[in-house]
């Protein structure tokens, strides 16, 4: 419930707690996005995750449904996204959508939202890459004794090319 209330927060209000694109929160983030996106879903190598998920991992899917758990995404991930030599995906972040959004607790930075725009393609025994749908993510980041880790996914809005 706290999750929904954060995010009603930030919707309601003025985007300028924003931070900008030249700050230390906001690069460490994005490269997370990088790991968590180039390397383990484009590239299949699951190794940036153990470090980056939360064992309590919540991944709400507005097609695929819930995953409870760290557990369930990694099954996921490796049943569904890189099960299959036959099928390919890439996903791309679309260039200037990463938003980022510090959260304090009485002046202590604890964790941040991050939000953006994203593009899938899609790659079937060996053909061509064609584009696949195009979905808005948001990302409850914490911090964890120095180590921002993932501890919620919302992924919606997903279009078809």
């Amino acid at each position: 419930m706290k999750i929904i209330y954060i995010l009603f927060i930030l919707f309601t209000t003025n985007a300028t707690a924003q931070v900008a694109t030249s700050s230390e929160l906001f690069k460490t983030l994005k490269s997370n996005d990088s790991l968590l996106f180039d390397v383990a879903f484009n590239r299949c190598d699951p190794s940036p995750l153990h470090l980056l998920i939360r064992e309590d991992l919540e991944f709400y899917h507005d097609q695929g449904g819930i995953q409870h758990s760290k557990k369930e995404f990694m099954e996921v991930m490796k049943k569904n996204i890189c099960g299959s030599p036959d099928f390919v995906s890439r996903r791309e972040l679309v260039a200037g959508s990463l938003k980022v959004f510090p959260l304090y607790d009485n002046g202590t930075l604890y964790g941040a939202i991050q939000m953006g725009s994203h593009r899938f393609f899609e790659s079937r025994n060996g053909a061509m890459e064609t584009p696949g749908s195009t979905a808005l993510f948001t990302h409850l980041w914490l911090l964890n004794e120095g180590h921002w880790q993932l501890a919620r996914v919302l992924s919606y809005d997903h279009k078809a090319p």
